[in-house]
């Protein structure tokens, strides 16, 4: 495993010795020209681990539009990230005391002087300068490939990475000495381009646009079966083949609604003492933005019972569409919109008084960290939820630190940040090493993992286990016998909650003494809590979808049920929003509390425990049927007591009552 660093460090070397004519050559053919090499400052932590031969897809087009990033050293790491830890930190003086944006930008951001030379430097260079924040953590720009080789002497390259091809410096990245002891680090690869909302549409994976099967289904015919959803836990059952000692299946959930999830989670008596989260803003962050958010909310919640609504409830900070950058990069605003209505029309189910806030990013880079600071750095909310992910942390150290800077700075000013530990399980389904992703394993968030659920006709909870489904198609002989395609539990992996123990952050103190050490081995290990996340007993949502992305014009209002671990997190900040409106409080960052409660009162979280359970889905698409077995989450097991799949398990009322009230 490789050695953690600090959070917030980074790596810098300055070359001290004069380079040889060889060198001075090479660099003069890549377009750079500096007089020595001794006169350059370079950031080795800032070129990817897969930016490596064995993956190089030659040079992009010179004039490639590339978006770079270069960060600041805040002015006392050592002490902002102190300050994050004493604030939340049961045990301190300084818990639940936050410093204001002015108080923490004043103390630690870099310089005004700093970051206009920064600034100024690049203008020289002849990029566009996208945004700076007020904190100056960060310049965002934009320019050429051939622009970006000159400046930092990087030599960009194509790789083949993630399925795709991402552009990367073949050598570290570096800048003249004068401007370089200015700077923490340079993102001027394309990894960021990889992050995407974590949510899995029911059915997305068992179509027959599967490939596997389509492919089985060519020779097998499927049963004529008919396995039509269920509005409550075990509302329809079919007859399949003997599974886990059985023959007889629930089926699939339809879609759980709000008032079903608020009752699952024992939220829902609150109502009759107005509790539900008003005077509370719960904060969201994705890209681009919903043409249609405010309609689709109000309409789905008509359909469904819900309030509405109200005048100034939802508020946005959203760029532009003519500023919209990187959308096929990105997954296109189509590919973010049901994100955003996952998210809002969550939230506004699970808290239907709290005030929304969205604030969409330009693009899936840059922008949703423009999009953190616009929140962090004015304080718009105190419950910031995150619905997606980088997909590894296989990001450059510079990159991972530079982001941990902002959080530390939410973390201290009593900001919670909820962001989910992603769809993959370990990843290894995708081609990778097994790991968890960032930012959820940063140590200043609350990872959320994921969970199944079946919510019975009285709106209880029926049962609760990790998300993992794994897949078995349903096939029928010539003679109408029934088998499966595979041997159980199938060979189709539905999705899973990611989590895992960090590659580069290590075990924050708040985690010892209540993760394994089989697991932690020295290491963070996310996720923190988790809430409903499978889509095969997902939640219903209503929008109108856009059909043409170079227009944003939307089709008919429609119905379909997600989940995913972007489901997950807006229903936990959705709770936490409630719990602050009852307990007149504000819970910031909640980890470290977390941790203490469970030491102290571990049956005041619902322990989220392996089950046996398996479920019957006909696909509406290719009318193939599946065996759905849960709780099979590649690599990652859920047991008693805290797990990779679901952390320290669901959160409870009475729970997120103690956590609000600081008793610990």
């Amino acid at each position: 495993m490789t050695a953690a660093p600090r959070p917030g460090a980074f790596v810098r070397r300055t070359v001290a010795t004069v380079a040889t004519t060889t060198t001075i050559l090479a660099l003069s053919l890549i377009g750079t020209a500096p007089a020595s090499a001794a006169d350059r400052t370079t950031f080795d932590g800032s070129k990817p681990t897969w930016a490596i031969s064995a993956n190089d897809a030659g040079t992009p087009a010179a004039d490639t539009s590339i978006e770079g990033e270069i960060y600041l050293p805040l002015r006392d790491a050592k002490g902002a990230e102190a300050l994050a830890t004493a604030v939340s930190t049961p045990t301190s003086p300084l818990y639940r005391h936050p410093v204001s944006p002015t108080q923490w930008i004043d103390k630690f951001a870099p310089t005004p002087a700093a970051s206009a030379a920064v600034v100024k430097y690049l203008i020289s260079q002849g990029v566009t300068i996208t945004a700076v924040p007020k904190s100056r953590e960060y310049v965002v720009f934009r320019g050429t490939a051939d622009q970006l080789d000159k400046i930092f002497g990087a030599d960009l390259h194509s790789y083949n990475y993630g399925g795709r091809k991402l552009i990367a410096p073949s050598v570290a990245p570096s800048v003249p000495a004068s401007i370089g002891s200015l700077i923490s680090g340079v993102s001027i690869d394309q990894s960021r381009m990889l992050t995407h909302p974590d949510n899995k549409k029911q059915g997305a994976i068992a179509s027959a646009t599967t490939p596997q099967v389509l492919k089985k289904a060519a020779v097998l015919p499927t049963p004529p079966v008919l396995a039509p959803c269920s509005s409550y836990y075990q509302q329809n059952s079919v007859t399949y083949p003997a599974a886990y000692g059985k023959t007889v299946f629930p089926t699939i959930a339809c879609g759980y609604t709000p008032s079903q999830l608020r009752s699952a989670y024992g939220l829902a008596g609150l109502s009759k003492s107005h509790i539900d989260g008003s005077g509370q803003t719960v904060a969201i962050i994705d890209a681009y933005a919903s043409p249609t958010i405010v309609s689709d909310v109000n309409t789905y919640s008509a359909a469904e019972g819900e309030p509405g609504l109200k005048a100034g409830q939802y508020k946005q900070i959203v760029p532009s569409f003519s500023a919209f950058k990187d959308q096929a990069a990105c997954q296109e605003p189509s590919g973010w919109q049901t994100e955003q209505t996952l998210d809002v029309e969550s939230v506004h189910g699970i808290a239907p008084g709290a005030g929304i806030l969205y604030v969409g990013g330009y693009n899936c880079g840059g922008g949703l960290d423009v999009a953190m600071s616009t929140i962090v750095d004015n304080k718009l909310a105190n419950i910031v939820s995150n619905s997606y992910s980088d997909a590894t942390e296989a990001l450059p150290q510079n990159t991972l630190s530079g982001e941990n800077n902002l959080y530390m700075q939410a973390a201290a000013e009593g900001i919670g940040l909820y962001f989910s530990s992603g769809d993959d399980g370990d990843l290894t389904d995708l081609g990778e090493p097994a790991q968890p992703t960032f930012p959820a394993s940063d140590p200043f968030v609350t990872g959320v993992g994921g969970t199944s659920i079946g919510v019975d006709q009285k709106g209880a909870l029926a049962f609760e286990t990790g998300w993992g489904d794994q897949l078995d198609q349903v096939v029928a002989a010539t003679d109408g016998t029934l088998s499966y395609v595979d041997p159980l539990p199938g060979s189709i992996f539905g999705g899973g909650a990611g989590g895992g123990s960090s590659s580069v952050f290590k075990e924050p103190a708040y985690q010892k003494g209540v993760v394994p050490n089989s697991l932690a081995k020295g290491s963070r290990v996310e996720p923190d809590i988790a809430s409903l996340a499978d889509p095969y007993t997902g939640f219903v949502i209503g929008f109108s979808p856009i059909t043409n992305d170079t227009t944003l014009a939307t089709g008919p209002f429609a119905n379909a049920t997600y989940g995913g671990t972007s489901l997950a997190s807006p229903l936990t900040a959705g709770q936490i929003a409630i719990v602050q409106q009852a307990t007149h409080s504000t819970i910031g960052f909640a980890n470290p509390t977390l941790y203490r409660l469970n030491q102290i009162s571990p049956n005041s979280f619902r322990d989220v425990k392996h089950a046996s359970i398996a479920l019957a889905y006909q696909s509406h698409v290719s009318g193939h049927n599946f065996l759905v077995t849960l709780d099979q989450d590649s690599s990652l097991k859920t047991t008693n007591g805290f797990d990779e799949v679901t952390g320290l398990g669901g959160l409870t009322y009475g729970l997120l009552t103690l956590l609000a009230q600081g008793k610990h």
